[in-house]
């Protein structure tokens, strides 16, 4: 079993976004029962919400359902309980640095980092704009979840 844990401040825009949409790559691969994946906001100011509902009607325009997602806050358990900590966003990179104990330190990346070719590493924050970004969010952690995914693969292979 591998886990994975998307991180973004709030938890109610990118990060679930992240999860639903990995999820459904997981479960198009056949994976879903040996790849956990979870999400949490570095702050706390969602939690027990839902996704934001722009999130929630973009994603599900592409057929993955986030209504049963609720926020939370990351806890310091979570770095030990997932393999990988993947950030939206260099704040919350340094964020998740800042309470991570030492020997963890190698599960932290940016989530971007898998999208080969993307024209940033960065998960822009959708929240106070209009609904493209969302779609935006969803583009970019579908190339993401591809590049995520294949290394999995990989790393279950060997396993």
């Amino acid at each position: 079993m591998v886990a994975v844990l998307f991180v973004c401040l709030g938890n109610i825009c990118r990060s679930p976004t992240a999860e639903g949409v990995f999820r459904a790559h997981c479960e198009r691969a056949g994976l879903a029962d040996r790849i956990q994946v979870d999400s949490a906001g570095t702050a706390a100011y969602h939690a027990g919400q839902p996704p934001d509902r722009r999130a929630q009607a973009a994603a599900l325009l592409r057929g993955i359902d986030l209504s049963m997602q609720r926020a939370r806050q990351v806890t310091a358990d979570d770095f030990l309980r997932f393999d990988y900590l993947l950030a939206m966003d260099r704040d919350n990179l340094a964020n998740l640095k800042r309470l991570c104990p030492p020997a963890q330190a190698g599960r932290l990346r940016l989530f971007l980092e898998f999208a080969h070719g993307a024209p940033a590493l960065e998960v822009p924050d959708p929240y106070y704009g209009d609904g493209e970004g969302f779609e935006e969010v969803l583009d970019l952690v579908d190339a993401a979840s591809a590049g995520l995914l294949a290394e999995l693969e990989m790393r279950l292979r060997r396993l």
